[in-house]
């Protein structure tokens, strides 16, 4: 037998210290003393706790236990707790009385004070809007009247439609104009004139008469008859109306007609003769026929017919004499034409040599020539230009060319694989076995100075053609196969004239020409790349554009010799990484480098050296001087340029810019040249997830110390943008991919209550009945709980009244019994005192 509930009380009240042994009175009074705030809460706590745990009513706990025994991963209680009976239904009934019992007290109750001023009862509204609106409303009332009244007194506003009167008139004439425009469908334009003024005049005249008349007369309904009068009245109209626009669309259409000969021999392309103003009588225009040809029938337009037949054939016999085209010249081979070209340069040399030796010239008739003049007697070769007295003006600037450093480049000058041959390589067709030597017949044909147009960009070399200076330089010219004989050759040529030389030596050592010819260029080609060092290391050093005209040479030659001309590069760059103190013209090779390899490959023999000198350079030095600083802003803007396509991060370069920028040797112009540096790079590297370390804080304080306030400004824009494109690291986002099993599906969580059907519609159908049941059940609950409370509150009122009409009785008889009481002592003492008198 369970222990009683006084034993448990008093088991439970030592078990939490609040009952101990007894003490002396000196100790209770010491404890007295020393008590707090906390220990009387927590004794208070403690009680509370027992006291909940000796109601058992307290707590709702199932009522028997599972019908199944069954194993689970989830722990089992003893004796789960399902809720508190008592905790919810005072929250139910706290919910009740503020809710449902305010509705109960206003029942049938009529009354109360309402607000309705403007914006009193709008939150959104101010002080001053809520008075404005007032202050509105009190003057529109002040003038009287309403604000939607269309019919003022002192201004009537006529409501119209289209420009019509909304009234409908109901004179007879109105009716039988309609009438008459509905019935006869095919009356002139004149009579619809005549009826239309005539409706519009008795309108007016309506309009005139009632204003006179309606404000005399009171409005009266109008009969049914009246008013179907209206409508077929306004249907009518309706009906007229459509009609006349038809009718309109007719004539537009007729004359539209009138004019479609004119606009399909306008689409033709052939417009017809305009007629004369005064046509002979007996020659008759031909009509519009279109089925012949519309330049025959433009030659009959306005003719007799002896006249046409005469003008016919006059053209026939001009077409007689039309000369027949005749065949074309056979297309020359490639050796062909080198051999052809190399031929006219000597014999331009032989020409020369005599004329300078002052013998006489005999030299037979070109036969292309003799061609040119027979077909054409105004096209006269210029033999001024030979001796460069050419009579035509040359420009200093070519077509097409902005700057003197500017090159219309073809595709002869663009060396195969280069980042300027991705463009042109879908249209350059397969090579054969001249070795790409076949695109080098138009470059060869700039040489000739009779095929050279004056003033012109020919294949990236400027102004070669011959004047004053290139008619004393020599045709031909020896092949030199080391960098002295080519000093040998330059020694009497100036350097604006050194391209000229070299187009020619190209021309003349053609590789179609000769066996040996090929090894000659290729040889040339490594010398070509030993000058561009050289002349860029003298002083004074050769002009830009002589450099860069060699340049495209050696781009050009690239093509066919491109292993040759890759290990000349890599013996500058060894030279270059031993001194490991750039000169001018290692640092020519590295542009010469830049312009003719692709930079953007992962790995090349020439470049990706290249790329690591100049990060070496640029991660070992220290701008400590002017030329260094001057240095580190050219390879910089060389590593920009290498890495225009590839974006790859170079971070020695951030590094001596930096360095370069804090150098007290850095003077304006090269801290601009760094700057620009830098702005360069931000560009390039801007989709670099690691953009805002790059850049800040460091290149922020210099730049604001140099103040640089644009760059500042485009820097700061640029960080940030990167700093609002970077978002946390997440997980691979996907749907799980479901595994084939064979075997039955196994469930963790499995509940021997539940219902696990394989069929989701019939699963998902039995899940809202049994969510529609819980719900139905739930508002019954609910609705029997208000039922019950309802029913509580009207106890609880009609006790309350049945105490305070018993109050009011029993005061009632009270105060009766207290007068009757009264009245009696006095009936007594006047008898009393009758009866003394008596």
């Amino acid at each position: 037998m369970p222990p009683s509930q006084l034993k448990r009380l008093k088991a439970s009240l030592r078990e939490q210290g609040i009952t101990r042994p007894q003490k002396s009175k000196k100790l209770k009074q010491k404890n007295q003393k020393n008590d707090n705030a906390d220990e009387r809460a927590k004794k208070n706590t403690a009680l509370a706790d027992i006291r909940e745990g000796l109601n058992p009513f307290e707590f709702k706990a199932p009522a028997r236990p599972k019908k199944f025994d069954y194993v689970t991963n989830r722990p089992q209680d003893g004796k789960k707790v399902l809720g508190r009976p008592g905790v919810t239904k005072s929250h139910g009934e706290e919910t009740r009385k503020k809710t449902l019992l305010p509705e109960m007290n206003r029942r049938n109750k009529v009354g109360g004070i309402l607000d309705r001023r403007i914006g009193e009862n709008d939150p959104t509204m101010s002080l001053d809007d809520k008075m404005m609106a007032r202050f509105t409303r009190e003057q529109q009332r002040k003038k009287g009247g309403n604000v939607f009244d269309l019919e003022e007194a002192e201004d009537e506003v006529e409501l119209t439609h289209g420009g019509r009167s909304l009234r409908f008139d109901e004179d007879g004439d109105a009716g039988e104009d309609y009438d008459a425009a509905s019935v006869e469908g095919s009356i002139d334009r004149e009579t619809r004139d005549y009826l239309r003024r005539k409706r519009r005049r008795n309108s007016n005249e309506d309009e005139g008469d009632g204003a006179e008349t309606e404000d005399d007369q009171p409005e009266r309904k109008k009969s049914k008859a009246e008013v179907m009068k209206e409508v077929i009245a306004k249907s009518k109209l309706h009906k007229y109306e459509r009609q006349q626009q038809k009718e309109d669309d007719d004539d537009l259409r007729e004359e539209l007609d009138k004019d479609l000969p004119d606009v399909l021999a306008a689409l033709r392309g052939h417009l017809s003769k305009p007629k004369s103003p005064d046509p002979e009588p007996h020659k008759e225009a031909p009509k519009n026929d279109f089925s012949i040809n519309p330049e025959r029938a433009a030659l009959l337009a306005g003719k007799a017919r002896e006249e046409a037949d005469r003008e016919y054939d006059k053209r026939v016999r001009q077409m007689m004499y039309d000369q027949r085209s005749k065949p074309t010249e056979r297309t020359k081979t490639d050796e062909e034409k080198a051999k052809e070209e190399a031929d006219k340069l000597k014999e331009l040399e032989e020409k020369r040599t005599r004329r300078m030796r002052g013998e006489p010239e005999s030299e037979p008739v070109d036969e292309r020539q003799a061609q040119d003049a027979e077909g054409d007697l105004q096209s006269v070769p210029d033999d001024a230009a030979e001796f460069g007295l050419s009579s035509v003006p040359q420009r200093s600037r070519p077509e097409g060319v902005e700057d003197e450093d500017d090159f219309l480049m073809d595709d002869d000058l663009i060396a195969s694989g280069s980042e300027a041959d991705i463009s042109n390589s879908s249209d350059e067709a397969s090579g054969d076995d001249t070795m790409g030597m076949d695109d080098d017949d138009e470059f060869l044909k700039d040489v000739l100075p009779d095929t050279i147009e004056t003033g012109a960009a020919m294949k990236g070399v400027l102004s070669i053609g011959a004047d004053s200076n290139t008619s004393k330089l020599a045709y031909t010219y020896p092949c030199p196969r080391s960098h002295q004989g080519l000093l040998e050759v330059l020694k009497d040529v100036s350097p604006q004239d050194i391209p000229i030389v070299v187009q020619r030596i190209r021309a003349l050592y053609h590789a179609g020409l000769h066996a040996e010819n090929k090894s000659k260029l290729a040889d040339f080609a490594c010398t070509l790349v030993d000058h561009i060092s050289y002349i860029s290391d003298q002083k004074p050093a050769a002009p830009l554009t002589v450099i860069e005209t060699l340049i495209r040479h050696i781009h050009s030659l690239s093509r066919s010799y491109p292993e040759q001309i890759a290990t000349r590069f890599r013996h500058h760059l060894k030279q270059l990484q031993a001194s490991s103190e750039p000169t001018p013209g290692n640092l020519t090779i590295l542009t010469a480098i830049g312009s003719i390899y692709p930079t953007s490959d992962h790995f090349h023999q020439v470049v990706t050296p290249a790329i690591t000198l100049m990060a070496r350079w640029l991660g070992l030095t220290t701008p400590n001087s002017v030329k260094h600083v001057a240095i580190g802003a050219y390879i910089g803007a060389l590593c920009i340029h290498y890495q225009r396509l590839s974006k790859r991060y170079i971070p020695e370069l951030v590094r001596y810019t930096l360095l370069a920028l804090k150098s007290p040797h850095a003077t304006p112009d090269l801290v601009s040249a760094h700057v620009k540096n830098i702005l360069s790079m931000a560009d390039l590297w801007t989709g670099k997830s690691a953009f805002y370390e790059i850049f800040s804080p460091e290149t922020i304080a210099v730049l604001k110390d140099l103040k640089q306030t644009k760059a500042l400004q485009r820097l700061q824009v640029l960080l940030n943008q990167s700093k609002l494109t970077r978002r946390p690291l997440t997980l691979h986002n996907h749907r799980p991919l479901p595994i084939k099993t064979s075997i039955p599906k196994f469930e963790e969580s499995f509940d021997p209550n539940k219902h696990y059907d394989p069929d989701k519609e019939r699963s998902e159908a039995a899940r809202l009945r049994k969510e529609y049941k819980r719900e139905k059940k739930g508002a019954l609950r609910e609705l029997r709980k208000d039922a019950n409370f309802i029913a509580r509150e009207r106890l609880r009122e009609k006790r309350e009244k049945d105490r305070a009409y018993e109050e009011k009785y029993r005061r009632l008889v009270a105060s009766i019994q207290e007068e009757e009481g009264r009245e009696k002592n006095v009936y007594e003492r006047e008898k009393r005192a009758r009866k003394r008198k008596g």
